[in-house]
């Protein structure tokens, strides 16, 4: 456990910053050591817990998670940082790439890409334990080759769900990290209608790899809770 990479999850979406955490979880070698939901926690959790490995949304309530980036990355002590956001514009991801981030995700995305640039940060970071003083230019080849392209070993995506269609298949991977969960809860974490979402997690359960559970609360009326089957 003491040698897992730490990982601090940067999210304003409370849903969203669980699958994120529950999909780093999944892929050994790294552990989840705390959430933050806006700039001022991003900030102070990173001086209090010191990850190795920020992931960093960019629409804070109280900032711009490339302000915070910025201001992580020029610290002595600083983590990686990679940038997991719904922005698309080449603005965003020129700032990313100008200030270090080793890796930008586009919201929504999958357990298996995810999964991906970790084992490739993974391995990029046992390559720097193995550094010498003064690195070749071989080294630097193949650390930079590993922080761009893929880990060697890839993500492992069950059988069950290798041929889903790619949002089909982002619902099952959402409710196999974070479940049970509402169709509300689903279409929040992916980014999809609740309809939309309603509709995938019923095809879901007629494949047989759902459950559906009715939850009942104060009021009498049953809530639909969806989680992996077995």
């Amino acid at each position: 456990m003491s040698d897992d990479i730490t990982v601090l999850v940067v999210d304003d979406d409370y849903h969203v910053a669980s699958v994120h955490a529950g999909f780093v979880g999944r892929v050994p070698g790294f552990r989840v050591v705390g959430e933050a939901h806006t700039a001022a926690e991003a900030l102070a959790e990173t001086a209090r817990l010191h990850p190795d490995l920020v992931l960093m949304d960019i629409y804070l309530p109280d900032g711009d998670g490339l302000d915070v980036t910025r201001t992580l990355l020029s610290r002595a002590d600083a983590p990686a940082v990679i940038v997991v956001s719904a922005a698309r514009d080449a603005a965003s991801l020129r700032t990313a790439v100008q200030l270090g981030a080793v890796h930008y995700l586009v919201k929504p995305f999958g357990f298996a890409d995810l999964a991906d640039r970790l084992n490739a940060f993974r391995e990029a970071h046992a390559q720097w334990g193995r550094m010498p003083d003064e690195a070749t230019q071989a080294d630097v080849n193949r650390i930079f080759g590993l922080l761009r392209g893929t880990a060697s070993t890839p993500a492992t995506v069950s059988p069950d769900t290798s041929r889903l269609a790619p949002t089909l298949r982002l619902v099952y991977e959402v409710v196999a990290a974070t479940g049970p969960m509402s169709a509300v809860e689903v279409a929040t974490a992916v980014g999809i209608s609740r309809a939309t979402a309603q509709r995938y997690l019923a095809q879901l359960e007629q494949s047989g790899l759902v459950r559906l559970d009715l939850r009942y609360g104060s009021t009498g009326r049953p809530e639909h809770r969806y989680s992996l089957r077995g």
